[in-house]
């Protein structure tokens, strides 16, 4: 350590008649305040805008959307848990809804396993929630609670686009055959 700070020093010493101590002009200083100041400005907006728009889809999917009703309600969590889990609820409910309306004997395993797959992480769901309710809201449960909603919610759109693939490869061996 005594090593390097020897060579700081000796570096500075070197050094010391050639530091540019000039002053900049006042109007130098103005412009760059000016300019931080409309960047902060900026990027206020853009993070405004963005929660704005955050705050009118989960109205707006509350609103246009039933609540699920085959869905536990939270009762011991605060007014944005529940509204959180209630908007990733209603969205959980309409892939499983599209999932099932694509049911034929070509994708029959696909949507079976997937839905065996839901129930797994609807049992690890349950789990979550019955820790929230022991142990109140605290972040690493409301984190739990939400990585296991967008996990559904991606492995849904995941057996949905799957299930795609596999109606797409139906079609183009009948093309083929005709």
């Amino acid at each position: 350590m005594k090593n390097e700070n020897e060579k700081l020093d000796q570096l500075f010493e070197n050094l010391e008649n050639q530091w540019d101590i000039q002053e900049l002009n006042t109007e130098h200083f103005d412009k760059f305040s000016k300019k931080l100041v409309l960047k902060k400005r900026k990027k206020n907006y853009s993070l405004f805008y963005a929660v704005a728009a955050s705050v009118v889809v989960l109205l707006g999917i509350t609103m246009f959307y039933p609540k699920a009703d085959s869905h536990k309600e939270l009762k011991f969590a605060s007014k944005e848990t529940k509204q959180t889990d209630s908007i990733f609820t209603v969205m959980i409910k309409q892939q499983l809804d599209q999932i099932k309306a694509k049911k034929s004997p070509e994708n029959e395993k696909i949507i079976n396993d997937a839905l065996q797959q839901m129930k797994s992480l609807d049992s690890d769901y349950a789990k979550i929630t019955h820790e929230l309710e022991v142990n109140g809201e605290c972040k690493p449960i409301i984190y739990a609670m939400i990585s296991n909603l967008q996990t559904r919610i991606s492995f849904l759109q995941n057996v949905l686009q799957q299930i795609e693939k596999t109606e797409k490869l139906k079609d183009l061996k009948n093309e083929k055959t005709i």
